[in-house]
């Protein structure tokens, strides 16, 4: 089972713009990333899996409108 990066990120219970200093974005760019998940390229999901300590196989990456 896969969920969206914002599902992921609300379970990780980190607001905007505290995932993004996370993971070592702009906030503008999650916003973008969460709305279409297939922009997010493999480095940025590798950190975006530790930033929200999900293995990467559970989010969904592959939305790309």
């Amino acid at each position: 089972m896969q969920i969206s990066l914002k599902a992921a990120r609300v379970n990780a219970e980190l607001t905007i713009l505290e995932a993004a200093k996370k993971i070592g974005i702009g906030k503008d760019t999650l916003i973008k990333w969460e709305k279409c998940s297939g922009l997010v390229n493999p480095i940025y999901q590798e950190k975006i899996s530790a930033a929200y300590n999900m293995p990467i196989n559970h989010i969904f990456f592959g939305d790309k409108n």
